[in-house]
């Protein structure tokens, strides 16, 4: 059985180490390569026992902050989520099942975003379901035409 050291000692120096020896710059530079891959994903490839998904979010976080990139945050994230809870895209019918998984990627989009953006992201989130995007729609990354259109890079 394993143990979930990630907490333990200096675990950012230890996470942006391994980005480094990967060949990233930045975390983002190394999450980008990985556009679709949850955050659990991430922080297993940087360390399976000692990186913790949430502290993949909280730097992928400070970097935007510190990029003035939150927008583009914010679509990144939305990107992750529905690509773990919606892996064949958008669903054609919302029936009870794809209502939850779709409900499942926005709840918890939301929940990530920073109260600067909850706002907006909200309004996404209506959008959304009240104008569906085409049956099977999946985006690649933040650069989506669609989360473009939504969520432009011009912060909030």
């Amino acid at each position: 059985m394993s143990r979930d050291h990630s907490w333990r000692g200096n675990w950012k120096g230890r996470m942006y180490e391994r980005v480094r020896e990967r060949g990233y710059d930045s975390l983002t530079a190394f999450a980008n390569a990985r556009p679709t891959a949850s955050l659990v994903a991430l922080a297993e490839e940087l360390g399976e026992d000692d990186v913790a998904g949430m502290q993949v979010l909280s730097e992928l976080l400070a970097e935007a902050e510190q990029r003035k990139r939150i927008a583009r945050f914010v679509r990144d994230m939305l990107v992750r989520e529905l690509s773990e809870c919606l892996p064949n895209g958008w669903p054609a019918v919302l029936d009870d099942a794809s209502r939850f998984k779709v409900a499942k990627a926005l709840g918890s989009w939301i929940a990530d975003t920073p109260e600067t953006h909850k706002e907006r992201v909200r309004q996404v989130r209506t959008a959304l379901l009240a104008t569906p995007p085409p049956p099977g729609w999946h985006p690649l990354g933040p650069d989506d035409e669609l989360l473009l259109t939504l969520l432009p890079d011009k912060e909030v």
